[in-house]
């Protein structure tokens, strides 16, 4: 009797799943997301989220280090979506993107969109040198984010979603719909949650470029801002710091768009600390960590650094206590179920989806 009750059970569950994947397939039909090799974890959250499976492909490379890519199910008349990070090895991984977009077009996808949650060479947007002041060589200097931009378009995407582009307009350099999503609603989410006192906060941007990004936040935690003007008398000089704001007796929480080799905001941090800050926080949509940059970290004075996940963060976590995750894999998942369905995105430009 109980074995019969147990199968009739396990009827049960089974069917009530297998019509729950009917009904999610009916909602959302015609769809497929493939990720590429940068970030799979990503990649598989947003899947996990939207309820379908992750598309089947198969990423190579030849003993000449070529790049080989197979998709592993039909694309024909289907709206597809492949996800791959800015991260890593990001020339290799730039090259499987376009293979991957250009596979998908030739197999007859009605819609390719790359969902790049980092965008790559985004700091070489325009004709000067990153971070240092007026060179001979200035005239001379590439706009890479462009040739990137240029070369997505010939390989087929129809529509690009990204985060927090390091400097917006790059959107203009495509002729295609982009998607400039943003991490701080998520931000603003985190902060409120994990630092009881942020009441008695001063959001600081560690540079005059981010200054925008901290107004913003700060209008909306209706808290001060303050900025750190830097200055570089020649190239490759240690900056000088100069703190406009006052930051004595409060929470200081600096917020970047990106930290590489974390020079700055660990400069930033000290400058802070000096200033009569009680705590520093960081908070960076993309934490790249090249270089020194863990072992800085490990020596500053941070709290926390808070970044997201749209770079794996596994490693850096396991080698620096100090750094936690923000998972915006729910925005990314959220921004490719309105797209297919053609609804706005600007929801998500105020708002974290739940």
């Amino acid at each position: 009797m109980e074995d019969v009750e147990g199968e009739i059970k396990a009827e049960s569950d089974s069917s009530s799943s297998s019509s729950r994947n009917l009904i999610l397939q009916s909602r959302m039909p015609n769809i497929k997301v493939f990720s590429g090799s940068s970030h799979l974890d990503l990649a598989q959250r947003v899947v996990d989220r939207l309820g379908i499976d992750l598309g089947k492909v198969v990423t190579k490379k030849f003993s000449n280090l070529e790049t080989c890519v197979e998709i592993g199910e039909s694309v024909r008349g289907e709206d597809v979506y492949i996800v791959q990070s800015g991260s890593g090895e990001i020339n290799d991984n730039l090259m499987e993107l376009l293979i991957m977009i250009n596979a998908c077009k030739i197999a007859s996808a009605s819609r390719v969109t790359a969902v790049i949650p980092c965008f790559p060479y985004a700091r070489q947007d325009k004709k000067d040198k990153a971070g240092h002041t007026a060179l001979p060589s200035q005239s001379r200097a590439p706009i890479s984010a462009k040739l990137v931009a240029n070369m997505l378009s010939v390989a087929g995407a129809d529509h690009i979603i990204t985060m927090d582009l390091h400097a917006s307009q790059i959107q203009g350099f495509f002729d295609i719909p982009v998607d400039n999503l943003y991490a701080e609603p998520a931000v603003l989410k985190w902060i409120k949650e994990n630092i009881p006192e942020w009441r008695n906060s001063i959001i600081v941007s560690p540079d005059a470029g981010g200054a925008k990004r901290v107004t913003s936040i700060a209008d909306r935690l209706n808290v001060e801002f303050a900025l750190i003007h830097k200055e570089r008398r020649k190239a490759n000089e240690v900056a000088s710091m100069v703190l406009v704001g006052d930051v004595k007796d409060r929470i200081a929480i600096l917020v970047d768009d990106m930290a590489d080799t974390c020079g700055t905001i660990c400069h930033a941090a000290e400058k802070l600390m000096d200033a009569g800050a009680t705590k520093v926080y960081a908070i960076l949509t993309h934490g790249i960590f090249s270089g020194p940059a863990i072992s800085r970290i490990n020596n500053a004075c941070f709290e926390a650094v808070v970044v997201t996940n749209t770079i794996p963060q596994e490693e850096h976590m396991r080698d620096c206590p100090k750094i936690q995750c923000i998972d915006v894999s729910m925005m990314f998942a959220e921004a490719v179920r309105r797209t297919h369905n053609g609804e706005s995105v600007s929801y998500l430009f105020s708002n974290v989806p739940y």
